[in-house]
């Protein structure tokens, strides 16, 4: 593949819509359909779970399967606990950072559709500045403008209530993407590039390829988990993003040393099948293709693990996409990256034969 843009215009609006489209964990179909449409042109059929996971299908008659994989929700909140006062307390759904909530805004979604909120915040007039509480999980907390809790109920609010932020997409010095739940709509986005490309260079695979947007990763993979068994691949490629460790206060020493801008990351791990991890290294060098290594101790803590370990054993591997801030509203990767990770899996795609079993022991 030439090394010229790979994004165009058509697909970057749809990495735009669908970006902005909220999509937090367990309620992930609205961008599933976003993400389907986009795909329809460029694959053969479709298979959907009962918990939304989306999968566009090439060659769907082939009997040896291959998967490339990214996960479709994002981190968000549930409301828990609705005060006499009106304001709102809430709990996880997923890792969202407490310490990055206040003088936010945020979209509640209801029956009755979105109300908008805001966390609020005491003003630093009055605080006690010799026992300053940092925001915390039980003392962060949003204000809808109500007076009572009987007019937050009348908007349709009430306990179980997902809360997202609305922060959208914006480019940063042309070439640095940014948004929320870039992790991992971009992994989304990539695969779905990858099936594009594929149609229009019109190369036939020898087997059948599964284009996967797992859902719930980030409440512990459980989208994967439940989708490989339907699929039961014989390989499986996954996308996730991972730390860009040259920004302030991370340790290199313990998080490894990546960068945007430098390529996609490889990822070294149990989980991770040595020889199919060599053929993607060996299709990098081949086709000059920048990469990054890492290393993950006991779980590369992204789908790859719920892959490698099912139907007795799947030759897995992790590309993953360096990110700056991740879990906040404002995840920013470099252009570069996106497409160099379209382009490593697209070629490694080409570079695997029908009936492969990477094993050890041939």
């Amino acid at each position: 593949m030439p090394s010229s843009k790979i994004i165009t215009k058509k697909s970057l609006d749809f990495f735009e819509k669908y970006l902005n489209n909220a999509s937090p964990t367990g309620y992930e179909w609205e961008g599933q359909k976003i993400w389907m449409d986009y795909l329809k042109p460029y694959v053969d059929d479709f298979i959907t779970d009962t918990y939304g996971t989306a999968v566009a299908v090439i060659n769907p008659d082939a009997d040896y399967r291959v998967v490339i994989e990214g996960h479709s929700d994002e981190i968000s909140w549930y409301v828990n606990y609705i005060t006499d006062e009106g304001l709102l307390y809430v709990i996880r759904n997923g890792g969202s950072d407490h310490q990055i909530a206040p003088s936010k805004w945020v979209n509640i979604h209801t029956k009755y559709g979105m109300v908008k909120g805001i966390f609020g915040w005491p003003a630093i007039h009055t605080r006690d500045k010799s026992k300053e509480q940092p925001p915390k999980l039980d003392n962060i907390f949003i204000d809808v403008g109500a007076k009572d809790k009987e007019e937050v109920e009348k908007m349709g609010i009430h306990v179980g209530c997902v809360v997202t932020y609305p922060d959208e997409f914006h480019v940063l010095n042309n070439d640095k993407f940014v948004c929320r739940a870039l992790d991992n709509r971009a992994g989304g986005f990539m695969v779905a590039e990858v099936a594009r490309l594929l149609h229009e260079n019109k190369k036939e695979l020898p087997f059948g390829l599964y284009i996967t947007n797992s859902v719930q990763e980030e409440i512990g993979l459980r989208g994967a988990e439940m989708i490989t068994q339907t699929i039961k691949p014989n390989v499986a490629i996954v996308t996730d993003v991972t730390h860009d460790t040259t920004t302030p206060m991370i340790d290199k020493k313990k998080q490894g040393d990546c960068s945007i801008g430098n390529g996609p990351v490889i990822s070294y791990a149990p989980a991770v099948q040595q020889k199919l991890r060599e053929r993607i290294i060996e299709t990098a060098e081949a086709k000059k293709i920048p990469f990054q290594r890492q290393a993950s101790s006991r779980s590369t803590g992204t789908d790859t693990d719920a892959f490698a370990y099912s139907n007795g054993g799947v030759a897995s591997a992790l590309i993953s996409l360096p990110l700056r801030y991740m879990h906040t509203t404002v995840e920013t990767v470099h252009r570069d990256d996106v497409e160099n990770v379209i382009r490593l899996i697209y070629e490694t795609l080409l570079n695997i034969k029908a009936g492969e079993t990477f094993s050890y022991f041939e």
